[in-house]
């Protein structure tokens, strides 16, 4: 149904069936002409590339992110290269003169986790992992911690990359204390679960990226700032000095609270790629809501196959799955019995022009619009094979 607007990508593999694209989402066609818009619009400013990218693009992008996430103030989303970048920011805005005190899940992303297991190591710094599974009660019981005591940064994820289980970030974010920084880690759930950030622009920080379900590819992450945020992150840059200097800070675009986290200068192709699959996607009606519809229905269907068929590995009871679909993310996870078997499952579904991934003992299964019903049978069919 949407085939049409991946065709380089699936000539480019004509025998694949891509069940990653959780990992490596395919590219739409009309991101390699905004590729080489990147470098004709270099070629014609030159120096005043800059300006234009600032006064223009940056602007543009905002826009479209925060049609998206229903947010009334687009100049507060701030762009960098990566959401490392973005974690730091905020972890350097703490005060690591005092203990530090961190409240998290034990499903993070690998770009927070593995930076905040380095700072578990000094004495001053707290770090509380709350577990994400049983997914029923998550909610509760991350309130429960929250109210337990005083938190310097509360930092949960919307989608949880290890299993595409979700938590609800509009409840947790209005429970959390004043004093902390909530930040939610969007990334998995961004151009792929519905998310209305309009109760809580003012409450919460949000981090996201081009990589995954927005697809634009690796390179442009953003995160949004709340208004009158008074930080100081000592993770700074170039921006961070225009902050004091409102005459030049408005002329790059930002609002000064926003532009203590903003990223240095940065290759922007990956921003204008962006750019052209959100403004694809708005003329062809794809909202978040429709897109969200499709894969639902794919991986339904999917799982209904699976249970004709009754595999011995990958079945309704490895499946890690919450309440209902509706919530759940773009992907399909499966517990299997040990990491080495789930290496081989990978390595033996390649073999077979089936790509997935895995994270340990973890199969995935990755949904897109690239996908169709022949497709989803096709998969399920190799699981076989």
């Amino acid at each position: 149904m949407y085939k049409h607007l991946y065709r380089r990508f699936l000539d480019a593999h004509p025998q694949e069936l891509h069940f990653a694209c959780h990992s490596h989402h395919y590219w739409p066609d009309v991101s390699r002409d905004a590729h080489l818009q990147y470098w004709d619009d270099s070629c014609q400013f030159v120096d005043d590339k800059w300006s234009y990218i600032f006064s223009k693009k940056i602007p543009q992008a905002q826009k479209l992110i925060s049609e998206v996430l229903r947010l009334s103030k687009p100049e507060q989303i701030v762009f960098a290269p990566n959401t490392h970048e973005f974690v730091f920011r905020l972890l350097s805005s703490l005060d690591w003169s005092k203990k530090v005190r961190v409240l998290t899940t034990d499903s993070e992303f690998y770009s927070f986790d593995r930076q905040i297991n380095r700072l578990a190591e000094f004495p001053n710094f707290e770090v509380v992992k709350v577990p994400s599974l049983p997914t029923e009660n998550f909610n509760e019981r991350f309130e429960k911690e929250m109210a337990s005591g005083s938190w310097d940064l509360i930092f949960v994820s919307h989608v949880f990359f290890n299993s595409g289980l979700s938590c609800d970030v509009e409840r947790l974010a209005k429970q959390a204390p004043a004093n902390a920084i909530f930040a939610i880690d969007g990334y998995h759930s961004f151009m792929a679960v519905p998310l209305n950030l309009s109760s809580i622009e003012n409450r919460a920080f949000y981090i996201a990226g081009s990589y995954k379900y927005a697809q634009g590819g690796e390179g442009a992450c953003f995160m949004y700032v709340p208004p009158e945020t008074h930080h100081r992150p000592f993770h700074t840059g170039w921006f961070a000095e225009l902050s004091h200097l409102s005459a030049v800070g408005n002329q790059v675009g930002y609002p000064t609270d926003a532009l203590q986290y903003a990223g240095s200068t940065m290759d922007f192709s990956a921003l204008y790629r962006l750019i052209a699959v959100l403004e694809k996607f708005k003329s062809e009606g794809l909202t978040v809501e429709k897109i969200h519809g499709f894969v639902q229905k794919n991986q339904e269907l999917f799982l209904a196959e699976l249970q004709k068929k009754q595999h011995p590995l990958v079945n309704a009871q490895s499946l890690l799955r919450g309440p209902a679909l509706s919530s759940h993310g773009h992907f399909l996870t499966f517990e299997l019995p040990s990491t080495e078997k789930t290496q081989e499952m990978v390595k033996s579904l390649a073999k077979n022009h089936l790509k997935t991934d895995s994270r340990g003992t973890r199969l995935r299964f990755g949904f897109g619009l690239y996908h169709d019903e022949n497709d989803i049978r096709k998969a399920v069919q190799t699981l076989f094979i």
